[in-house]
């Protein structure tokens, strides 16, 4: 055999250097690809929510949670960026965003970019979203007319809708049906504290079932007939009550609704309360009452007063420490070591001025037979 030249000798490992170069370029491409087509806040439609959250090491089945339109992409790009700079990215919560329409690509995009945690999409059922069984669109449309120009959203059929879900569906949305805890959150919020531990491990520590930031008043206008409607679920449903009861908060004891209520675009709620047999006998008398379309009933104060009757004041918890901002009211802490992880605005001290947050302090649980008595006085409103 003639001997190999040294010229071809460095041909054939030029050539084989080569080779090896463009396997190693192949493996680095295709895992690359690999990695962006999986990353973990792509929605997966077949992924059970709880599993989910077992999955990314969070011991809590628990998501925030929010109604919001393609149209409100940016103002939700910028609640989630902050949630995730305060608290959530220590945590990787994952998000649901609901809507009554399809999501566009370009809001499922825009969510994903600024997170990343598990990011979940979905459509609400016709049957949550729409006119009440209950009422004739012919009474709805002269209500909203006659309440058009009486208070915010008096003319408004969405809002009414909304209030409605929010009030006795959002919790039976199957993205949901797998969590013990929700987060409720808004677009065009603000969060201005750190966060430094988990709320939703808080709530289930301390056997917490109710939580808020800003308890304002109702305007009355808009619930003239909640408690009267709520008085005669209460006497015709009394083994729903428990033995004792944080009513006092939103009824005095003269029987006078006192219009307080938790605002409800911020809560972190256990979920067995909403899905328990009293809480969905409430809604459910309410929803014949009509007073979601023909009043404005909001879910704000739809959940406060069901928590206020229905639990006792040790299980619904302020977090005076979350500083946070909706349209309307700001709340800031002032407490020293809560303000120092905070950055807030001017004209956020609302709650130290709040009469609702005083009356919180000042009230305590009653009876059940007293509880009885108040809702068997003639209603003073």
């Amino acid at each position: 055999m003639a001997p190999v030249s040294p010229r071809f000798k460095r041909l054939l490992i030029a050539v084989i250097t080569l080779l090896g170069l463009f396997a190693v370029y192949q493996t680095f491409d295709v895992s690359s690809t690999s990695r962006s087509v999986k990353t973990p806040n792509t929605y997966i439609p077949d992924t059970p929510v709880g599993q989910n959250v077992t999955s990314s090491g969070n011991n809590l089945r628990a998501a925030l949670v929010a109604l919001v339109r393609n149209s409100e992409l940016n103002g939700m790009r910028s609640t989630v960026r902050q949630l995730e700079d305060r608290f959530n990215n220590r945590h990787n919560y994952p998000y649901i965003f609901l809507n009554d329409e399809d999501f566009t690509e370009e809001f499922k995009d825009g969510m994903r970019s600024v997170t990343k945690a598990p990011v979940y999409f979905g459509k609400l059922p016709t049957e949550h979203w729409g006119l009440s069984p209950y009422v004739t669109e012919k009474k709805v449309q002269e209500a909203l007319e006659h309440n058009r120009d009486r208070y915010l959203y008096g003319g408004s059929y969405s809002y009414r809708l909304m209030c409605r879900y929010q009030s006795g569906f959002v919790y039976k949305h199957d993205l949901l049906k797998d969590l013990d805890y929700y987060w409720r959150i808004e677009p065009d919020v603000h969060y201005y504290c750190d966060i430094p531990y988990d709320p939703f491990k808080y709530m289930k520590d301390n056997k917490l079932i109710y939580g808020f930031t800003i308890s304002p008043v109702e305007k009355a206008e808009t619930v003239e007939t909640l408690w009267e409607t709520t008085r005669k679920w209460i006497l015709e449903n009394p083994d729903y009550l428990q033995d004792k009861s944080f009513i006092h908060w939103v009824v005095n004891e003269k029987s006078v609704y006192t219009r307080c209520h938790f605002w409800s675009n911020f809560e972190i709620v256990d979920l067995s309360f909403y899905r328990s047999e009293a809480y969905e006998s409430y809604f459910q008398h309410l929803d014949r009452a009509g007073g979601f379309f023909y009043e404005r009933w909001g879910d704000a104060p739809v959940h406060s007063m069901a928590a206020s009757i229905l639990l006792r004041k040790e299980q619904i918890h302020w977090f005076e420490d979350i500083g946070y901002h909706h349209p309307g009211y700001a709340h800031c802490p002032d407490k020293p070591e809560m303000a120092a992880r905070c950055v807030c605005g001017g004209g956020s001290d609302y709650m130290y001025r709040s009469m609702c947050n005083r009356r919180f302090g000042e009230v305590g649980n009653i009876h059940k037979d007293q509880v009885l008595e108040l809702a068997a006085m003639p209603d003073k409103q």
